[in-house]
């Protein structure tokens, strides 16, 4: 609380309606004489509710739409797996390494919406058109099949 800073010139007066009400008895729609202040229910509403059918269970939660790969959930198992075709220009230029793609897999299996992270220009293309031929078992999320996004390694060595 804080002192007034300055005394207010007009003073406005409240009146309050001070006309006796009609005490309540009991809820609306309840038991005829029933108790003032009583509650919906009661003895006879309890009797009532525990002969009614049990609430319906809850629903089941549903699938996320996507989901990311790591910490606990279980890589994708991968059922076919297309080599890539080592390029022609990067054998000839000694080139090696590695390609990291992100790929989304989807319902069915199939891989999808594939975004190269890093790797050697030389080598990329190649990586691209290997893993948009492979093929993933769907991942199950509570008996539902959910997309699941995922890095792939594709690695490239000169023999």
């Amino acid at each position: 609380m804080r002192a007034p800073t300055k005394i207010p010139e007009k003073i406005i007066r409240v009146i309050e309606d001070l006309t006796p009400q009609a005490p309540t008895v009991g809820v609306v729609g309840g038991v005829p004489g029933g108790m003032p202040g009583g509650g919906v229910g009661g003895v006879i509403g309890g009797i009532i509710s525990a002969m009614a059918a049990p609430p319906p269970p809850p629903p089941k939660p549903k699938a996320p739409k996507r989901i990311r790969l790591g910490g606990n959930v279980q890589s994708a198992k991968l059922i076919n797996k297309a080599r890539p075709v080592y390029p022609q220009m990067a054998k000839m230029a000694r080139v090696q390494g590695s390609v990291r793609l992100e790929a989304v897999i989807s319902r069915g299996g199939s891989v999808k919406d594939l975004k190269v992270i890093s790797g050697h220009p030389l080598l990329v293309k190649a990586a691209l058109e290997a893993v948009q031929r492979w093929r993933y078992q769907p991942t199950m999320l509570n008996g539902d099949p959910v997309e699941v996004v995922t890095f792939i390694d594709v690695h490239f060595r000169l023999s």
